[in-house]
């Protein structure tokens, strides 16, 4: 058998060494795991909470908490991204929805969970678009009608009059704008079809006897260009509306048969409106923002929304108008508060009890506010620009 032989104690310089070694290994393992330990912030379809949380990337951080996330989903920032201590993940699970978007019936996968977050996504389309449910209601508890803002073609008395409506059929356009049908009147598709972009409507007036007439007066557009606006955006300040005039004329017959209409006068009943569009011609460009700062947050919780870099544009002019982006701004006239500048504050304890000092749960207020009362922030910053306040 071979003999073992038993070895003395180590002499001290190498068991310092060996206890280095170790000293360095636990420490490297620990400074690993401290800097593998995060505070996050998940709002995961609309359910925020602050969690504690172990791994490098933001997908680590979603597994860690088994948050699954798959094809089509939207995660912000990205799942390869590093996560950061104390900062926010958001993230928004696709699915199939049906909706009814101007007569006809759609089914696509979508991020949105709200009707108002789909009226978003429609971009232009939705910004003033009607729905048979409030822009809060969630998707697919009830069927949902959506009619878009559109252009329809009116033909009528002699002139095209280019109609912009969110009405839904081709009997509400025409009273939306005040033109008066007779009982002998006819349009060339059915007064109850559903009204979509683009359509062109005759209407032919029926034969009368009568020499005292209603007619449409049209309106003209206007189109005025704004550096204020994103290049490739419009936005109606003036919606167009004819008018209406009782004509009255002389009319002589032929063996019973008209052969001649002569204009005697004409009272206006109505005058019309001139369309005023404005016409953005500001070139997008990413706007430059500071690592955690509230327009980095508002950045992040506008694309959530589906909103890119034109749609932050508008933003950022909004709320830099406002608040200068500052959480505590407050006008000491009003009483408006905080960076989308609520009035009263009060409103944003919707968002969150920590309202008053968090600019997290102020934006998302604020980024609600617009997409219900506005549809986008484009459409909100159209509004102050005409008026000075949104």
């Amino acid at each position: 058998m071979p003999v073992v032989k038993r070895r003395g104690p180590l002499p001290r310089a190498a068991r310092h060494a060996v206890h280095a070694v170790v000293v360095l290994a636990l420490a490297g393992g620990t400074l690993a795991v401290t800097d593998a330990h995060k505070t996050v912030t998940i709002d995961y379809d609309g359910q925020v909470r602050t969690v504690e949380a172990y791994g490098a990337t933001v997908g680590d951080v979603l597994r860690y908490h088994r948050i699954p996330v798959r094809e089509g989903d939207l995660v912000q920032p990205a799942a390869s991204e590093a996560a950061v201590d104390d900062g926010e993940v958001v993230v928004r699970s696709s699915r199939e929805v049906t909706v009814e978007i101007d007569g006809e019936t759609r089914t696509f996968t979508t991020t949105a969970h709200t009707v108002g977050e789909l009226l978003s996504a429609l971009g232009p389309r939705g910004d003033r678009a009607v729905a048979t449910a409030s822009r809060s209601a969630v998707l697919g508890r009830e069927p949902v009608r959506v009619s878009t803002l559109k252009t329809v073609q009116v033909a009528v008395d002699g002139s095209v009059l280019p109609l912009r409506t969110t009405q839904s059929t081709v009997r509400d356009v025409l009273a939306d704008v005040g033109i008066t049908l007779g009982p002998d009147d006819r349009t060339s598709v059915p007064l109850g079809a559903a009204a979509v972009d683009g359509m062109v409507v005759l209407v032919s007036r029926g034969d009368t006897a009568s020499d005292q007439v209603r007619e449409v007066l049209p309106f003209t557009t206007e189109r005025i260009e704004s550096a204020d606006l994103p290049k490739g955006y419009e936005a109606v300040r003036t919606r167009g509306r004819p008018g209406e005039a009782v004509s009255t004329y002389e009319v002589r017959t032929l063996a019973g048969t008209e052969v001649e209409r002569v204009l005697v006068s004409r009272q206006v009943t109505r005058e019309p409106v001139n369309e005023v569009v404005v016409v953005g011609t500001m070139e997008v460009a990413r706007v430059a923002v500071d690592p955690g700062s509230a327009r980095t947050l508002g950045r992040a919780l506008a694309a959530e929304r589906g909103w890119g870099d034109d749609q932050f544009s508008c933003l950022d002019k909004l709320w830099t108008k406002e608040s200068n982006w500052r959480w505590n701004a407050e006008n000491p006239s009003s009483g408006a508060y905080g960076i989308p500048q609520a009035l009263p504050g009060t409103k944003m304890a919707t968002a969150g009890a920590d309202w008053r000092t968090n600019p997290a749960t102020q934006i998302r207020w604020g980024l609600g506010y617009i997409a219900g009362r506005y549809g986008t922030p484009c459409s909100a910053w159209s509004h102050s620009v005409a008026v000075g306040w949104y």
